[in-house]
């Protein structure tokens, strides 16, 4: 038997077995319960002159209208073996086998065995034999042995596709409660959730996924569904994109996010419009002549980089490279990212495994410009070389657009019918050969292994139509780059270089993942189980000390020429199906060709051709916030299984949103009171110059009216103020008047007193003035002693005792 990862080879070689059983049969085939349809999963003797096989279809037909596990063209093969015509079985399940040049014998059967899994029927092995007779015991027997043996491989398959789901449906809950921490924008969550449910249900095959947000207005109190029932809701709706976006950035800025969170530092992160000469030139310059503390770039054009490097040296600006190694000689002091050729030659290796029998393999990469995915190229032929396997130069120009590689995955397949494996050097190419294997009946059959974890890789993974992929660590890229620069910020770049390996390079490593456990590989279910746990883990608690100033950091990623995703608003008609599911506060499906009507226009424009519509209420805090509107293509996609996973996802949710909107409040509230703050400060200073100002009246005299209260801190002010005028203007007397004090208390006598004495050091004389009766039983009272400090009941006598003593004079002019 094959090892566990090719599903299909194993369920290929049991066939090939089961024909070899005498009498021998000479076309074989295995055929798979999916809902209502069965579909192809083995396919041995039915020659073309093109391939050795002929090209394996998805679709094998319907299944019995009488019983839904059962093939149509033998509904009794569910309860057991049966011999049914050969020709009335292709033409129902496998029409170009009754085509011309490819028809059944005249009288020939096919003995059809049904394969259990959990005592029903999961699929049917199709044995081509010359006759209608049934099967002897002693073949029957024979044959039990290896339905059986398929049973197995099918049940290791599935709870290993159980334990991915479990863990794929984990790790989604996970990051939809982590996008509140790091954004409140509800793009970043519909694309969140579209991606981790497609990749958690992969049957349902959601070609829409919808956040409808109700406005403010709508939602307050209890008074949504009372609203829904006046027709009087207004919302805001979140349309995903249809095509899965490319994670793989996403990562690397989560893990730069989370290291910064306990650092002090504020993580900018943006993306260069793909690859090539200046794809991210504006961003650097930008960078650099903001000033930033710090740039962590990978790389779209290495070479067409240095001189942003060069110049950022110049300014102090430490750099560390991701991803994509520079190139040699680089300003840039750290790489940080995977040993590319030990990747690629991992992959090479895990093809090596996956074709035994040697074969043609064409490798596909977005752009001959990256260093990486060269270097990745690089490694596979080697660990292929004097194998016999036979590598094609690589394709490549799609960039990073996902319909575009398909197309040159679809191309190549048509061109080169022989290829017997595939190797997408990047996240974006092993989907698209995926994709391309499924249209064209290579599923299984075409081994296929590709690079990173997107969601899209995920689905094909758990489908067996993916068979291994090499996964790098871009989040531990992102924290190690993010806690390194740092250090290099806070205490240097050669201290901080000196505790790093002297190549200046730091690789954090591959997976290789499976979905099930091999000798060489990591299961799907347990990498996703560990990277999410690390993940948590690596978010810590702590955070940066108050008032430090914080460090900016440039990230810089490269664009996958994504779609955005759609936002507009909408009103709901009472009757639509969005309105009933807030009015009712529960989930409801719907085929909209039978239940849908006129007042789901909303709805319709994002789910054209739909099936199957679901409607999940976000409720929080007692109300209902919104929805999540999902659809397919497919009639009934939606069981009870699926919709009890959809309602957990909603009511993660909805936590995330409620949480979103509550810290936009605080975030808010909290801007408009340090707004205040700021404003009550600058009063405070104007108050506090207005209230105590010094002017120059004449040479060697100040005067310093005193307004309002003198306090402890105020008098700390206006003794240096006092001072600093006193040096500035070489006085000799100083007028301190207090005609305009609202309190003149023991304390605030005292204080004047010290002003006073501050002066006479300095060789000025402080004089007190306004004075009135009040304050002068007060300070009797008190037992106030002003000292030798001279006092005067008006600023008018006060001048003229000052102009006295420095020998003025004042002139009158007519």
């Amino acid at each position: 038997m094959h090892h566990a990862p090719d599903l299909f080879a194993t369920l290929q070689q049991i066939v090939r077995r089961a024909m070899a059983i005498a009498p021998r049969s000479p076309r074989g085939s295995l055929l798979l319960c999916e809902g209502p349809r069965l579909v192809y999963r083995a396919l041995e003797g039915f020659d073309s002159p093109s391939r050795r096989t002929l090209s394996l279809p998805v679709d094998a037909g319907r299944a019995s209208e009488r019983d839904p596990c059962a093939p149509s063209a033998a509904p009794e093969a569910a309860r057991g073996m049966c011999v049914v015509s050969a020709h009335a079985w292709y033409g129902e399940h496998l029409p170009p086998a009754v085509a011309p040049g490819g028809a059944a014998p005249a009288g020939a059967g096919v003995l059809v065995a049904p394969i259990q899994l959990r005592g029903a029927p999961v699929g049917y092995l199709a044995l081509e034999q010359a006759t209608l007779e049934p099967p002897s015991d002693e073949r029957r027997a024979v044959i039990e042995v290896f339905l059986e043996a398929a049973g197995a491989a099918l049940e290791r398959n599935r709870l290993y596709d159980e334990k991915a789901r479990s863990a794929q449906e984990i790790r989604l809950l996970e990051q939809v409660l982590s996008v509140v921490g790091t954004t409140v924008r509800p793009h970043n969550l519909i694309e969140t959730l579209a991606q981790g449910i497609k990749s958690v249900q992969i049957d349902p095959q959601w070609s829409s996924v919808e956040l409808w947000l109700l406005e403010e207005a709508s939602r307050e109190g209890d008074a949504a569904p009372a609203a829904a029932a006046r027709g009087a809701l207004e919302a805001r709706v979140y349309r995903a994109p249809v095509a899965t976006p490319t994670t793989y950035f996403h990562g690397l800025r989560d893990g730069a996010v989370d290291a910064a969170s306990s650092l002090g530092i504020l993580i900018d992160f943006r993306v260069g419009p793909g690859h090539g000469e200046g794809c991210q030139r504006e961003i650097l310059d930008d960078g650099i002549r903001q000033g930033v503390d710090g740039i962590i770039i990978a790389p779209g054009a290495p070479e067409a980089a240095e001189d942003a490097f060069r110049r950022a040296a110049a300014a102090g600006i430490p750099v560390i490279v991701v991803d994509t190694p520079p190139v040699p000689g680089s300003r840039a002091p750290l790489y940080i990212g995977t040993d590319n050729v030990a990747a690629g030659r991992l992959a090479g290796e895990m093809m090596r495994r996956l074709l035994p029998g040697g074969g043609v393999v064409a490798p596909q990469r977005p752009t001959q410009h990256a260093i990486n995915t060269r270097e990745r190229v690089e490694g596979f032929c080697a660990a292929l070389s004097g194998s016999n396997i036979a590598v094609l130069p690589p394709d490549e120009g799609c960039g990073y657009d996902q319909a575009r590689a398909t197309e040159y995955a679809r191309r190549a397949l048509g061109e080169r019918p022989d290829l017997a494996g595939a190797f997408g050097v990047a996240g974006v190419n092993g989907p698209a050969w995926g994709r391309a294997a499924r249209e064209l009946g290579r599923a299984g059959d075409l081994k296929i292994v590709g690079f990173d974890l997107a969601d899209a890789t995920v689905a094909l993974l758990r489908r067996g139509v993916i068979h291994a992929t090499v996964v790098q660590r871009e989040y531990d890229m992102g924290r190690r780059a993010t806690e390194i620069i740092h250090g290099m910020i806070t205490r240097g770049v050669e201290p901080t270089l000196a505790e790093l390996p002297a190549s200046r390079i730091l690789h954090t490593g591959v997976d290789c993942v499976t979905l099930e456990h091999t000798p060489w590989s990591t299961t799907l279910s347990d990498h996703l189980a560990l990277d999410t746990a690390r993940r948590v883990a690596s978010r810590r608690v702590d955070r940066a000390p108050a008032g430090a100033r914080p460090v900016e950091v440039l990230l810089i990623g490269v664009s996958a020429r994504e779609e955005a995703v759609v936002e507009e608003r909408a009103s709901l008609s009472p009757r639509s199906l969005l309105a009933r599911v807030i009015a009712a506060d529960r989930p409801l499906v719907i085929d909209p060709a039978e239940h849908g009507g006129p007042e789901d226009a909303a709805l319709s424009r994002g789910h054209a051709g739909a099936r199957t519509l679901v409607g999940l209420p976000l409720r929080a805090r007692g109300s209902v916030v919104g929805a999540i509107v999902l659809s397919s293509e497919r009639g009934g996609a939606c069981v009870g299984e699926d919709l009890c996973f959809l309602e957990r996802v909603a009511g993660t949710a909805a936590v995330a949103i409620e949480n979103a909107r509550l810290f936009g409040r605080i975030s808010e509230r909290t801007d408009a009171l340090e707004r205040a703050n700021r404003q009550q400060e600058s009063m405070l200073r104007t108050i506090n110059e207005l209230s105590s100002p010094v002017v120059p009246i004449a040479d060697g005299i100040l005067v310093m009216p005193v307004v309002g209260t003198m306090d402890a801190q105020r008098s700390s002010r206006f003794i240096e103020s006092l001072l600093r005028e006193i040096d500035e203007h070489d006085a000799r007397v100083v007028l301190i008047d207090v005609t305009g004090m609202a309190v003149m208390d023991a304390e605030a006598a005292g204080q004047l007193v010290r002003a006073a004495q501050a002066a006479a050091l300095l060789g000025a004389e402080a004089v007190l003035v306004g004075v009135t009766g009040s304050a002068a039983r007060m300070m009797v009272a008190e037992g106030v002693d002003v000292g030798a400090m001279t006092t005067h009941v008006d600023l008018a006598r006060g001048v003229r005792y000052a102009l006295a003593k420095t020998g003025g004079r004042i002139v009158y002019k007519g």
